[in-house]
């Protein structure tokens, strides 16, 4: 989860009072985020002769981008304590009247097709407002935009470029501008060889490099606003002198575009002359026939069952109730007109993209309520208790079973090559069992495996130089085709043993059979008896001919369970080839059977 840093004066003071560290502390839990470290007891570097204020590191969820900032973490913190509420986050129209304008070109769905924007008129910054600023926008990229891959942001002084402006994508030869802090002047081609070895940007242009077009947006005067998702252009760099910014945001997710543009807009609108005022702007794709305005801070409109917030948190609140507790949480909420008894009407801010279902609201009204004040009760309806599955409390069984034999555990990987599971076992592929991988990144990984012994058999040739003799075993999931589930395939609990020496080891495998057999309440039978009696239980072995093993040295495990006979399994000294294959010089014995038919 990220980690943001605030200075703690600042922030305490934003918040009307001072906090011990546990009061702060305590604060923290009861809103659902942590206090990871207070850092006014710890060295603090010095910065131009200055050394750094205390600071308060604050652990938030992976999806509250809204608290990725100083300013996100005060307001909703204030909200939460009941000193304000949810501000209202407004578009008023530009002085003039008339939009700043964003064309879109075709050839943008080539590299990179959807873009948004804002501006945000009368702004002041201070210093410390300035590096928050540009440190939102880091957290963004690095958070939800995925290292700039899916969403890219930047920002301008307005005053010192004209619209309307155009959005591109043309060869990066004809891209020319000065980058960001720089003085020379670089085309598209000479500014990715200037920057490969940068510690900061050479992470990004692997993004566009390849692309036979790069990005890039103009201004009127065809000044270079930016190249997303790599830098932008020195002439319009924001400062603190900045008053009207104008920010544009590339992406190839049109969901994420919109929420970074409403977590920026609605973060740094407070600094606005006119807080929390926001001036959209009107872009024009003509080949996707769509004009519209960005962006678009009207409140999403839910509704969540009064009675479902009840059953979940074990409460019996009225619906005012809850509209109270969610409005500390900043949400406007009202009980429902269709049916003020048992839903609520609520407006989701711009700034809680993490709300998607009514579990997101009971949750709320939950940390509202405070997790330590919820009843404590028996789960009967809303969830159940947790056990391990009985395939796994078997396959746990069997494995201490094993261990105490002597035997030792193994846990390969249960992706391998198809060769390892069909060619190199003498077993034949009828394309119908194996689920195969449709593109793998190895050929050591194509298929999801059907048998455990090609694991079994890699590690034991992993180790072949340890001495011998050794005893291996895995009680694990393989996979197989199966056409009738949605998922198409099924998984099964198998067991597989193998013994590996100067001789075959063939009656220490029968032993670790007879012995797992045993533990599983399934007495020896003999054939001649299990085929007579149909409700004699047991198992038994009888000769086979499977290529995996060599021949007149293998056996087939017979089951009679519930008048049900069936083969779960087999084993015997493998095939002379098969050692051959996994580079095996000693003889191994082996065993594969299946655990699913014991439950």
């Amino acid at each position: 989860m990220p980690t943001i840093a605030v200075d703690k004066a600042d922030l305490f003071k934003a918040l009307g009072r001072e906090f011990t560290t546990e009061e702060f502390d305590e604060l923290c839990f009861e809103f659902g985020i942590e206090l990871d470290e207070d850092t006014t007891n710890d060295e603090r570097p010095i910065v131009d002769g200055v050394q750094e204020p205390p600071q308060l590191k604050i652990e938030i969820p992976a999806n509250r981008y809204d608290m990725l900032c100083f300013e996100g973490i005060a307001m909703n913190l204030n909200v939460f304590l009941e000193r304000m509420t949810l501000p209202n986050f407004r578009l008023v129209p530009p002085p003039g009247g008339e939009l700043q304008i964003l064309n879109v070109k075709e050839d943008t769905m080539r590299i990179r097709p959807l873009v948004s924007g804002a501006v945000l008129r009368n702004i002041t910054f201070t210093k410390k407002s300035y590096e928050q600023f540009i440190a939102l926008q880091d957290k963004l990229h690095a958070n939800l935009a995925r290292q700039r891959t899916l969403v890219s942001i930047g920002t301008h002084d307005l005053d010192t470029i004209k619209g309307p402006f155009s959005y591109e994508a043309l060869p990066p030869e004809q891209i020319e501008f000065v980058p960001l802090n720089q003085t020379k002047k670089m085309n598209g081609k000479e500014l990715m060889e200037f920057y490969e070895k940068d510690r900061h940007l050479g992470r990004y242009l692997h993004i566009i490099r390849d692309s036979p077009v790069y990005p890039v947006i103009y201004d009127a005067n065809r000044t270079v606003l930016s190249l997303p998702p790599i830098i932008n252009g020195d002439h319009s760099k924001i400062t603190l002198n900045t008053k009207n910014v104008f920010i544009e945001i590339t992406a190839l997710d049109k969901t994420k575009v919109e929420i970074v543009n409403h977590i920026l807009c609605a973060m740094f609108s407070q600094y606005c002359a006119e807080p929390y005022t926001v001036e959209p702007i009107k872009i024009n794709s003509p080949h996707n026939h769509e004009t519209r305005e960005a962006p678009d801070l009207t409140p999403r409109e839910m509704e969540a069952e009064v009675a479902y917030i009840n059953e979940c948190t074990g409460l019996e609140l009225s619906p005012q109730e809850q509209a109270k507790l969610l409005t500390r949480m900043g949400y406007h909420v009202v009980p429902s007109k269709s049916d003020p008894k048992k839903l609520l009407d609520i407006s989701v801010p711009v700034t809680r993209a993490d709300v998607l279902h009514q579990a997101d609201i009971m949750e709320d009204v939950a940390v509202a309520y405070g997790f330590n004040n919820l009843p404590r009760f028996y789960p009967n309806k809303s969830a159940a208790v947790g056990a391990p599955l009985p395939i796994n409390k078997l396959a746990d069984i069997v494995r201490m079973e094993a261990a105490m034999a002597g035997w030792s555990e193994v846990m390969p990987l249960i992706l391998c090559s198809h060769d390892e599971n069909f060619a190199w076992l003498n077993r034949v592929d009828d394309g119908k069992t194996a689920v195969r991988l449709q593109n793998p990144k190895s050929a050591e990984y194509q298929i999801v495996r059907t048998s455990l012994l090609p694991g079994i058999l890699k590690t034991i040739r992993e180790n072949k130089h340890r001495p011998v003799p050794m005893k291996v075993f895995e009680a694990s999931d393989v996979a197989f085709k199966d056409l009738s589930l949605e998922r198409k395939s099924r998984n099964e609990r198998h067991f597989a043993a193998a013994w590996y020496g100067k001789t075959s080891g063939f009656e220490v495998v029968h032993g670790l059979l007879d012995r797992v057999m045993q533990m599983l309440r399934s007495a020896f039978i003999t054939r001649e008896d299990g085929l007579k009696n149909e409700k004699l239980e047991g198992y038994w072995i009888e000769e086979i001919d499977d290529p995996t093993f060599f021949q007149g040295h293998a056996a087939a495990i017979m089951l009679s369970l519930e008048g049900k006979k069936e083969q779960i399994g087999s084993f015997g000294i493998l095939h002379p080839t098969v050692l051959k294959n996994y580079d095996l010089p000693f003889p191994v014995s082996a065993l594969e059977i299946n655990l699913e038919v014991f439950l």
